[in-house]
C-alpha cells in the first residue's frame, strides 16, 4: 500500500493539516482526530475537482493509499498533552519538564537530538505497551 504524508502543525488555537503532493490542500480542526478526518474529506474532494478538470492524480493516490501523520514537535506535544504528564515525558524521553513545556508551548523549538529523543522514548514505550497481555 502506498503511504501519503500527511504533515501536522499547530497554529496556536487549531491544528492544521497539509499534504505536500496536493498543493492547496489543506485543512484545520480543533483536535488531532478532527484533523485527519477533515483532510481524509479534503483530499477526497481535491482528487474529485482535479479528475473533474482532467489533471493527472499523483500515482501514489490511485487505487489503495495511506495516510502516515507526521506531527511537529509542538503539536505532538499538545495532542498528547492530556495523556502524558510532563513528568512522564520527562521520564521516557530524559528531557526536563521546563523544556518540554517550552517545546509544547512554542517558546522554542528543539533541535534534531531533542527530537530524536522525544521520538524515540515514545516509540520504545509504544513497543513496550504492545507487548503487554491481560
Amino acid at each position: 500500500m502506498k503511504s501519503n504524508i500527511v504533515e501536522i502543525s499547530y497554529t496556536g488555537h487549531n491544528f492544521s493539516a497539509s499534504i505536500s503532493i496536493l498543493p492547496g490542500c489543506v485543512s484545520i480542526g480543533t483536535t488531532p482526530e478532527t484533523i485527519k478526518k477533515n483532510i481524509q474529506e479534503a483530499i477526497f474532494v481535491h482528487l474529485a475537482g482535479m479528475k473533474e478538470d482532467g489533471m493527472a492524480i499523483p500515482l501514489s493516490l490511485k487505487g489503495k493509499y495511506q495516510l502516515v501523520y507526521k506531527f511537529e514537535t509542538q503539536s505532538l506535544l499538545k495532542y498528547y498533552h492530556g495523556i502524558f504528564t510532563k513528568a512522564a515525558l520527562e521520564r521516557i524521553t530524559g528531557i526536563n519538564q521546563r523544556q518540554l513545556s517550552h517545546y509544547s508551548t512554542g517558546l522554542k523549538s528543539p533541535r534534531k537530538t531533542q527530537r530524536d529523543k522525544i521520538k524515540k522514548g515514545l516509540q520504545k514505550l509504544g513497543l513496550e505497551l504492545s507487548t503487554i497481555d491481560l
